[in-house]
């Protein structure tokens, strides 16, 4: 039959408006994320500007500022560029990011590449110097839903529910006997028990073991507060600092104590913006896990309460961005981002007030940190980009109503 204008096929509008759907964008988790990067900026320099004009090697007030910023920068740029690649390509890269975490934590202690900063072997500098740690948290958010997803309905059974933990332990041993990071492996464990829970359909037994788990914590808590006063490790050292603090004043207790009179002298409203007493080398280090209290002694309860709503609103939009993704990998994915962002708030800012021992976990997009930011914004990036996979329900609807009302 010979070509006409009357055999040709034209593209049905559906197909063809599904090929220009802009698709959907959440713009308020962006801004919410924008607006708690520059909250800490100012904060930081706040915090930061009299130690490090003081500091004969730095001799700049504005030395953590500018390099936060620069960092800040680049790592917003890094998520919308990742908001741009589809989040399903993690799940082929899973397994291989999973392996890297562990290669580089080791690197760590095993090679010379491993720098020691304050004290602590955390960092690797191969061109540039970041902590592998921060990619660990990356790899088991995208590499336990994968694996949860391989497993499929055997996820109910105890043998596999044990078969993820072996891997989630292995990641959180490597960030504790690699990069001697205490803090990191708990954060790591405690998304890998949180994407587990959500996953498994029973629940008892998750509230069994975690008021277990509670219950020993305690146990132990109260026979160390009767039968030790010291202790060789500096860690043991810190929980008797908290459990004991007035008698550790001027060792152990020295900056949560401070920290503590910092947030009793903000009052309501606080000092005032740059008025802040402790941050005068009393508090040392202001700028990195205590930024929180310098928070509460210039802005008072008021900022303090801003800012948590601030991060109250992002975790809002991560839960709603989770629920409404298209598919299992995109929800868990999503969910693992919601925990770590959580569960570092919650540590840091308990840490502040004094409700749990020192764990050094900073405050998302607020303390000072380049590889922090980075990799966070890393996770914002890949949360967004769930975002865009979202169906407008409403948009596709009204299409569906066109197309039947065009035909009859």
């Amino acid at each position: 039959m010979p070509f006409s204008r009357k055999t040709a096929r034209k593209p049905s509008a559906s197909r063809a408006s599904r090929k220009k759907e802009p698709g959907y964008f959440d713009y308020n988790l962006l801004a919410v994320i924008i607006i708690l990067i520059c909250f800490g900026l100012v904060m930081l320099y706040s915090a930061s500007a009299y130690e490090a004009k003081n500091d004969p090697v730095i001799n700049s007030d504005m030395y953590y500022f500018i390099r936060q910023a620069g960092f800040s920068a680049a790592a917003i740029a890094i998520a919308l560029i990742i908001s741009r690649i589809n989040y399903h390509l993690w799940i082929r890269l899973a397994p291989a990011i999973y392996v890297l975490a562990m290669i580089l934590m080791a690197m760590v202690r095993f090679t010379p590449f491993g720098i020691t900063v304050n004290g602590a072997r955390r960092w690797l500098k191969i061109g540039i110097q970041f902590q592998p740690a921060e990619i660990a948290k990356i790899a088991i958010i995208v590499f336990m839903p994968y694996m949860i997803l391989l497993m499929g309905r055997n996820l109910n059974t105890l043998r596999a529910v044990f078969f993820l933990a072996i891997f989630g332990v292995a990641q959180a041993a490597g960030a504790y006997f690699f990069t001697d990071n205490l803090s990191t492996a708990i954060i790591i464990a405690g998304i890998v028990i949180g994407i587990i829970f959500l996953a498994h359909p029973k629940t008892r037994e998750f509230i069994v073991f975690g008021l277990g788990a509670i219950a020993l914590v305690i146990i132990i808590l109260i026979i160390m507060n009767y039968s030790m006063t010291s202790s060789s490790s500096f860690r043991l050292r810190r929980i008797l600092a908290w459990l004991h603090p007035e008698e550790n004043l001027s060792t152990d207790s020295y900056q949560v104590l401070q920290g503590l009179y910092a947030i009793g002298s903000g009052g309501l409203f606080g000092k005032g913006l740059g008025n802040s007493v402790q941050k005068l080398s009393i508090i040392p280090e202001a700028q990195n896990d205590m930024i929180f209290a310098i928070i509460c002694e210039e802005l008072g309860l008021f900022g303090a309460i801003l800012l948590m709503l601030l991060f109250g609103y992002m975790l809002y939009r991560l839960i709603v961005i989770a629920q409404n993704a298209p598919d299992l990998y995109g929800t868990l994915i999503v969910s693992g981002i919601f925990i770590h962002i959580a569960l570092q708030v919650i540590l840091n800012i308990a840490v502040v007030l004094n409700v749990i021992p020192t764990t050094g976990v900073t405050l998302p997009f607020i303390s000072y940190g380049g590889t922090s930011v980075i990799f966070i914004m890393i996770e914002m990036g890949i949360a967004l980009n769930v975002a865009r996979n979202i169906r407008n329900t409403e948009t596709a609807e009204n299409r569906r109503f066109e197309r039947v009302f065009r035909e009859n």
